[in-house]
């Protein structure tokens, strides 16, 4: 199988030093760590190329509306004090064209210092199984009160984000970081249990992200989360109630979300079993 080339990167970033590393990639977008302006702070880099397989006035129009929604909800959520990523620069003309072999879009955002929650809960959680047998209750109990406390800041953190009238649209563990956190797993820079909990909740990655205030698409962010979390993070999962009381404490909106929360799964049931 050949081996997998990225899109040419537009040229603010063809000639930086060191180039732009390859962090992720998906179906519509790449990411990338480079540098702003100054050379000694990072940046997360967001390119959305163009697809040579659409027309090219749909594909310029897609590709611009949906870098633009992100960048509106990302300063939104900046001005109501939501923690995420500030955004530094943006480019949605897609500058150089098919002349210059790149057509898409791109954005540059602060770049967040931690570990991805995805990883820290399933550092946890192999810990624990391999603990677990010499656990006495009060160990036990204290590792369990720290994901508890670490679901409720994510609860906290997406009231904020709804209150503020924002959906993420794709919430998963892996869109969620905490700021500080260690992201290695050696002795000096982690707890007993090799997963630091510590740090503020970072909401990341808005490129399903929309602008809402109805409980119906509250409580669908809220359940694609839980469901995640239940086929990710299984011993995590009994503590979503926590991540909940975060959720309910953070506005007063947030009671009615919850409410609804319960028809979206009901839905989601009928759907399981009718295959």
């Amino acid at each position: 199988m050949a081996e997998y080339k990225p899109p040419t990167l537009p040229s603010p970033f063809t000639n930086t030093t060191p180039p732009p590393t390859l962090l992720t990639q998906g179906a519509e977008a790449h990411v990338y760590k480079t540098a702003s302006l100054d050379p000694a702070i990072p940046a997360a880099l967001k390119i959305r190329p163009s697809k040579p397989y659409r027309h090219p006035i749909l594909d310029r129009r897609l590709t611009r509306q949906r870098i633009i929604q992100e960048a509106r909800c990302l300063f939104k959520l900046i001005k109501e004090g939501v923690s995420v990523p500030g955004v530094l620069a943006l480019d949605w003309e897609g500058h150089g064209g098919a002349e210059s072999g790149w057509g898409g879009a791109w954005l540059l955002m602060e770049w967040v210092e931690g570990a991805v929650v995805r990883v820290v809960l399933e550092r946890w959680e192999a810990w624990m199984k391999q603990n677990e047998a010499s656990l006495n209750p009060v160990q036990r109990e204290r590792e369990e009160a720290s994901a508890r406390a670490l679901l409720k800041r994510m609860g906290a953190t997406i009231g904020a984000l709804h209150k503020a009238g924002v959906i993420h649209g794709d919430l998963t563990t892996s869109n969620l970081m905490l700021r500080g956190s260690p992201q290695d797993n050696t002795a000096t820079t982690t707890t007993e249990n090799g997963a630091s909990m510590k740090g503020d909740i970072v909401l990341i990655d808005f490129g399903l992200a929309s602008q809402s205030v109805q409980d119906e698409d509250r409580a669908v962010d809220l359940y694609v989360l839980e469901r995640a979390i239940g086929s990710t993070h299984p011993r995590s999962e009994p503590f979503f109630d926590a991540l909940v009381q975060g959720y309910r404490e953070s506005h007063r909106g947030a009671p009615s979300t919850l409410k609804r929360l319960e028809d979206v799964r009901m839905r989601g049931r009928k759907r399981s079993m009718i295959g």
